[in-house]
């Protein structure tokens, strides 16, 4: 009897121990690794669709993406705060952001382009005649052959790489007039839709058919356009990181540079690979050919 209760009490013993044994590894392979990055929504989509492929490839690795815009990125990653600054311009672009104190890995480019309600009656515009409508010199659509509506412009807000890129390349460099402002693309792009004689600006990846896109000049918004700088409005894709960042920070942004996501979703999107551009843009906006 007595060697009867030992064996029971080993027993559970064993299934004890065995149970410890399985929820400390169940609790060792539910630590998983995770890093942040905020900024430009231009380039929200790429790294949320990109940062979900890398999690369901790397079990236990979440990569958070935010919005904010720009300058937030950029000033988050300054501080410490994430492990990625998403950004349409240059740090050096950005007041108050010390570029050399950060790491620059260009990962797409993004055209963007203007849009307008598709009431409005207008499909193109000369250069003059959009810096006249974005600056508040033109009132009404039918000054410039269009619906007798007022222009209602929708402007990102300060801070946006989406607003600097469009003001210095659309507006040549002039700033935009006051008006209600959108702290994303896809807000911006819904209000124009959907308000007669509204005009915005947004990245390539987010033109549907709820608005009309318009050209400028006669030059249609496309990539093929971008990739030769006959289409100006565009800008890099920057994940902008401290000189050092950890380990999953560099494998993630070696994915997004890798084949993988370059050839396959980087174009699904709606973006251009920095390895398809014939043409180099500097902070200072000088253009040089790829050679």
């Amino acid at each position: 009897m007595k060697k009867s209760r030992v064996i029971q009490l080993l027993g559970l013993i064993l299934v004890g121990v065995g149970i410890g044994f399985g929820y400390t590894n169940r609790a060792h392979t539910d630590t998983g690794e995770s890093i942040t990055a905020v900024g430009s929504t231009a380039l929200q989509p790429l790294v949320e669709a990109a940062g979900e492929q890398y999690s369901s490839e790397h079990t236990g690795v979440f990569i958070n993406v935010q919005g904010g815009g720009s300058g937030t990125g950029l000033s988050q990653i300054q501080s410490g705060a994430v492990a990625i600054g998403n950004s349409d311009i240059f740090a050096e672009e950005q007041a108050g952001i010390n570029a050399k104190k950060l790491q620059d890995h260009q990962v797409a480019v993004v055209g963007i382009a203007p849009i307008i309600n598709k009431q409005t009656g207008i499909r193109n515009l000369t250069k003059q005649q959009l810096i006249q409508v974005f600056t508040g010199k033109v009132k009404n659509w039918r000054e410039l052959g269009g619906k007798n509506l007022p222009i209602v412009l929708i402007n990102r807000a300060q801070g946006s790489g989406t607003r600097k890129t469009f003001e210095s390349y659309a507006l040549d460099g002039q700033k935009s007039a006051d008006s209600q402002e959108q702290d994303s693309s896809g807000l911006a792009r819904s209000i124009v839709g959907s308000t007669p004689g509204a005009v915005s600006y947004v990245a390539f990846s987010y033109l549907d058919h709820s608005v009309t896109t318009l050209k400028v000049d006669g030059v249609t918004p496309t990539e093929a356009n971008v990739r030769h700088n006959r289409w100006k409005i565009w800008s890099y894709e920057h994940l902008y990181t401290q000189k050092q960042p950890n380990q999953l920070t560099k494998k993630f942004i070696t994915y997004i540079l890798s084949e993988a996501v370059q050839k396959k979703l980087v174009k699904q999107l709606g973006y251009i690979s920095v390895h398809d551009m014939q043409v180099q843009r500097r902070a200072s906006g000088k253009i040089t050919t790829v050679k």
